[in-house]
């Protein structure tokens, strides 16, 4: 079953393996002591994350680490910017109408 990227960060729990790895690769274990779930939920969310390549894995000696792909969330960064530019666009005619609006209480 092929995955996207935003179905990957649906979850809240994804999203929270995602901020803990942005800071520093980890293994499995060490990011499942950040939750109140299983090591075998913690497994499959990076299973679902990796299948997405939001996460990479890493081998050094028989550890795997997990990282974040930063490539990959530059797609949803870029998805994101399209909205950003309207809601920013928004704000500003906002502001001008406030703006008109307290020159005319004057």
């Amino acid at each position: 079953m092929r995955r996207d990227i935003f179905q990957a960060i649906a979850d809240p729990t994804r999203r929270g393996i995602i901020a803990l790895i942005a800071l520093q690769a980890m293994t499995p274990n060490a990011i499942a002591e950040n939750f109140n779930s299983t090591r075998q939920a913690v497994s499959k969310h990076l299973r679902i994350l990796t299948e997405c390549e939001l996460v990479k894995q890493e081998y050094r000696g028989r550890e795997i680490y997990y990282a974040l792909e930063i490539e990959k969330m530059k797609e949803i960064d870029k998805w994101l910017d399209q909205y950003r530019k309207i809601w920013e666009s928004r704000f500003n005619q906002l502001d001008q109408v406030l703006s008109t609006l307290k020159k005319q209480k004057k």
